[in-house]
């Protein structure tokens, strides 16, 4: 039977979490100043928040001054659902298995329309109409690259009727961008904050492809995944490397009116068929750039450890420093967004952290890094000398791992300072 509290659905936790713990010494090769002591009340942290029951899988990974100091998972790639039977055959998952990192593939998509900006391909401050001139229909011809990139575009969600809202209609490239190009902006609105969970990627995606001529994901190997030697860090997945990725699954409180409403249209679809199509074959093939970059917890703390080198990567310059700067400087101050209902910082491409606790733990108003469908966390801590991310498959809203979330967060802020 699957584990239940107060109606939460929960995941079966061993006693004994060896046989469920991947850990890759190769990699775990320094200290980056830390004491023995400092790493294991992280991993300790890490292993409370796996037992809250609400993900059956961990990832993570934490680079401190470059040298990557833990690089670890817990609990099952498949196979140990809310909802699965205990004869459902499981695979623990790996550090190596890719996991989608939902929402958080914005930062790699922002960085890349940087770097087309570095590269003189596009001019940020430009309006969007310049690259695409179908995106001026309907009052968006002054809409701006850069207010995209901090989503301050005016389209935060695709706006469908209730019918029309599904996964598969996400899949569809041509049909994403047609639409989005047709719609008005809100009304008087323009500027306001106003988180672009979907639209805002798939723009800036077809920004790139207009401009290169080539492919979302031919501009990404081109500029991050190769050069920084990834085997991951793919939107949407090869079909060899399927069987070994990561699957997702609802679990925690059973998510209800009106948290469900709000999250149906932030997302343009239902939260459970969002959760089933991410294991399909239709989303593995698709690119999302808002939304389907798949990597390992490595590879993500990786990218940020690059940008955390101002651009710098084994001694190759992947970005200008200039660059950098202007992809993490807040485009904001601390102000209420009204897609998510919370006050946010954030940047050209970034969410950033807060004093006196932000989404990256306490004290940290100077990370920038970004947040993932829900929970998944990568993020870059300049003043810790940070580059960290924290993976997870279990797809929870509310629930008691929100505070053994908060005490990891804390505990790497602490142990790091």
């Amino acid at each position: 039977m699957n584990r239940t509290l107060l109606g939460a659905q929960l995941v079966r936790i061993p006693n004994d979490l060896g046989p469920v713990t991947d850990i890759d010494h190769a990699s775990e090769a320094g200290d980056g100043g830390l004491s023995s002591g400092a790493v294991e009340a992280i991993w300790q942290a890490t292993e409370k928040l796996y037992r809250s029951g609400a993900y059956p899988g961990i990832s993570l990974c934490l680079r401190r001054r470059g040298e990557v100091v833990l690089n670890r998972s817990l609990g099952h790639a498949a196979g140990n659902g809310p909802k699965d039977s205990a004869k459902v055959p499981k695979r623990v998952l790996q550090t190596d298995a890719p996991i989608c990192l939902f929402s958080a593939s914005k930062a790699i998509t922002a960085i890349l329309v940087h770097k087309l900006a570095e590269e003189g391909g596009v001019d940020l401050d430009a309006p969007v109409s310049h690259y695409l001139p179908a995106f001026a229909a309907n009052g968006k011809s002054t809409t701006t690259v850069s207010r995209v990139l901090a989503h301050q575009g005016g389209f935060p969600m695709f706006n469908l009727p209730d019918e029309e809202r599904s996964p598969e209609r996400l899949l569809d490239w041509d049909a994403c961008i047609e639409t989005i190009c047709a719609a008005p902006p809100e009304k008087s609105r323009k500027r306001r904050l106003a988180y672009h969970a979907i639209t805002g990627g798939f723009i800036l995606g077809e920004i790139i492809q207009r401009v290169t001529g080539g492919s979302l994901s031919d501009y990404l190997d081109a500029k991050i995944r190769k050069p920084m030697g990834m085997r991951h860090f793919t939107f949407g997945l090869d079909e060899t490397d399927r069987n070994h990725a990561a699957l997702n699954y609802a679990a925690g409180q059973p998510v209800r009116f009106p948290i469900s409403g709000f999250l149906e249209r932030a997302l343009s679809a239902p939260f459970d068929e969002v959760i089933s199509v991410s294991n399909s074959d239709i989303f593995f093939d698709a690119v999302i750039p808002a939304g389907n970059l798949y990597a390992t917890a490595e590879e993500l703390s990786r990218f940020y450890q690059m940008l955390l080198d101002d651009g710098m990567w084994q001694g190759k310059r992947l970005l200008d420093s200039d660059t950098v700067a202007r992809a993490i400087r807040p485009a904001n101050p601390l102000s209420f967004d009204h897609t998510l209902k919370l006050p946010m910082r954030y940047s050209e491409g970034f969410m950033l952290g807060a004093n006196p606790f932000g989404m990256y733990g306490p004290m940290t108003a100077e990370c920038y890094g970004h947040l993932g469908f829900m929970n998944i966390l990568g993020w870059a801590d300049p003043r810790r000398e940070i580059a960290a991310s924290l993976l997870v498959t279990g797809k929870a809203v509310l629930g008691g791992h929100l505070l053994a979330l908060g005490e990891l967060l804390s505990s790497i802020a602490w142990q790091c300072r």
